[in-house]
């Protein structure tokens, strides 16, 4: 395994597409079988995070501690080519997710990660138009209705079907 500057891996929670089973994990697959990263075991959350469902049923999870449930989801450790992969993926330089701290649980086991959050532009907004509710995991069930990247809209950014998702008047609730 390929290690960052410093010698060491960082730890990536992921609650979402990167989870095995779910349409991002080839990446995951591909990190796993470069050496760039290592499945650690499944956590959840210390504290109560919302996760939500936004545009074409992307899963995101919502810097707002205390609400929501804890969270489900897989721990992976990963060099500083995986992470930046991963950073890559889900938008980072581009707003639309910010990796940040999350102090995680399994069984007698804590452990401290980082996670994907929602921009903090737009979480509140996302975190209301899921009429304050949030789930524990993001199942086969959530993810019927996700839309693959190469599928969506080509001439919108994400930020910009984050918006239209956001200003639109139904609810992000149902499964379509």
């Amino acid at each position: 395994m390929v290690d960052d500057d410093k010698g060491r891996r960082r730890r990536v929670f992921t609650y979402g597409t990167l989870k095995r089973g779910f349409w991002n994990h080839s990446l995951m697959q591909e990190l796993m079988r470069s050496g760039d990263a290592v499945f650690l075991g499944n956590y959840r959350s210390e504290e109560k995070y919302p996760l939500v469902c936004g545009p074409y049923r992307v899963p995101f999870l919502l810097n707002l501690p205390g609400l929501g449930q804890r969270v489900m989801g897989e721990l992976y450790a990963v060099s500083s080519h995986g992470l930046a992969r991963m950073d890559e993926l889900e938008g980072t330089s581009r707003g639309h997710y910010e990796r940040l701290p999350i102090k995680l649980e399994a069984e007698e086991e804590a452990a401290a990660a980082n996670a994907y959050f929602a921009h903090s532009s737009y979480a509140m907004e996302l975190w209301i138009k899921n009429g304050r509710m949030g789930l524990s995991t993001y199942s086969e069930k959530e993810a019927r209705g996700y839309v693959k990247r190469q599928d969506r809209p080509q001439h919108l950014t994400f930020l910009d079907h984050i918006h239209l998702f956001l200003s639109s008047s139904s609810s992000s609730s149902s499964s379509s």
